[in-house]
């Protein structure tokens, strides 16, 4: 059984946990819809996006939907394989297959 050590810290906080489950289903998603489904602030959403982007793990497209400004979320390649790694560990850790 796995010790935890290969838990990701940076997908395990609980926002940017839920950022990576939602966009390893729907990709890619608005920050407006985001901030709907983490029910979290626009500021602190920012802070957990920038550090998500910092690891490489997603990337923020910066646009307008007709005169209004809408960000984009995407998960990257990198994101995604970080993602699988991190469910492969927890179930590692909870001593191999999980079913719900």
């Amino acid at each position: 059984m796995g010790s935890g050590a290969d838990i990701d810290d940076i997908i395990h906080g609980r926002l940017r946990l839920a950022v990576m489950a939602y966009l390893s289903s729907v990709n890619p998603a608005s920050f407006t819809d985001l901030i709907r489904r983490t029910e979290t602030t626009n500021g602190n959403l920012s802070t957990h996006l920038t550090k998500l982007e910092t690891a490489g793990y997603i990337r923020q497209e910066k646009g307008y939907k007709g005169k209004r400004p809408q960000t984009m979320v995407h998960l990257t390649e990198d994101g995604r394989e970080a993602w699988i790694a991190y469910l492969a560990a927890l179930q590692d850790l909870l001593g191999g297959e999980f079913t719900a």
